[in-house]
Order: structure tokens, then sequence, then C-alpha cells
């Protein structure tokens, strides 16, 4: 559907055969989830370095800063991390990570003392800040990672 909608825009952004490319267009793209790695290394005892070890990536795929304070990150049973202030640079990625740490401008620390994402399969949901559903992964029991 989404393939659909961009070459419907494509179509009506060409004209005699040349691609006119607009401001919208080219600040097309948006905050994703980049990566799950839903089983950190290692017995999972819940220290802090093994909890740290768990996260998601979200990443900015659009030309333009975006501001994702209030974007909710939750799994299937809703443990939520709510986005403090924060600005993502366009290309840039940001880490959500179980654990306890200090948020700086690559990391945001969930201050969780016991896992979140389920090693034997789980789901990843973003949010905006009126429960608009941005983006969602999910996975299996396989391996210790998926990118999205």
């Amino acid at each position: 559907m989404r393939r659909v909608a961009a070459a419907l825009v494509l179509a009506l952004l060409t004209v005699a055969g040349t691609l006119v490319i607009t401001p919208t267009a080219q600040a097309a793209g948006k905050v994703i989830i980049y990566k799950a790695y839903f089983d950190s290394p290692g017995t999972d005892r819940g220290s802090n370095r093994s909890l740290n070890a768990e996260y998601i990536v979200l990443k900015n795929t659009s030309s333009q800063t975006k501001t994702i304070t209030g974007y909710r990150l939750h799994d299937k049973a809703n443990h939520r991390y709510v986005f403090p202030t924060t600005r993502l640079k366009p290309g840039k990625v940001i880490y959500v990570r179980t654990g306890k740490g200090t948020n700086n401008y690559q990391n945001r620390y969930w201050g969780r003392s016991w896992y979140i994402w389920n090693n034997t399969g789980d789901k990843a949901y973003l949010r905006s800040p009126n429960n608009r559903l941005l983006d969602s992964c999910s996975w299996g029991s396989k391996g210790s990672y998926k990118y999205c």
C-alpha cells in the first residue's frame, strides 16, 4: 500500500518526463524502528550492563530534524517509554536501552530493573503523542536482534 501511494505521488510529481522535487517531497521520511536487540549477550541475570545491552534503535530517515518529545515506545505487554525533550537530526539514530544510565544525544535509558523485550518473540510499537501508530517491528525466537 505504501509503495502504491509513493508511486502515485512520484507520478504526480513527474511533469513531461522530468521529476520535480518539492520541499515537501525532500522532507519526506520519518522516524522508524530501525533495529531491535531483544536478547542481550550472556545469561539474563538482570545486571544493569545486561539490561542496557537490550535496546531498540530509532532512526530519522528524513532530511529534517524531527522532534520526538512525547513519542511512546512500547511492547505487547504495554511497558512504555515516553521520550523526554528529544530532537533527532536527519539520518541519525537513538538507542532506547532498558536499564539505567544518563540520557545523552545517542542514548535514552528506560530505567528498568528487568528485561522488557521477550526473547521468545515480541513486538515494538512507536506511537506519536496523540497515540497514532508510527511504526512497529516484530520478531520470533530466532536470533538475538532484528533489523526492522
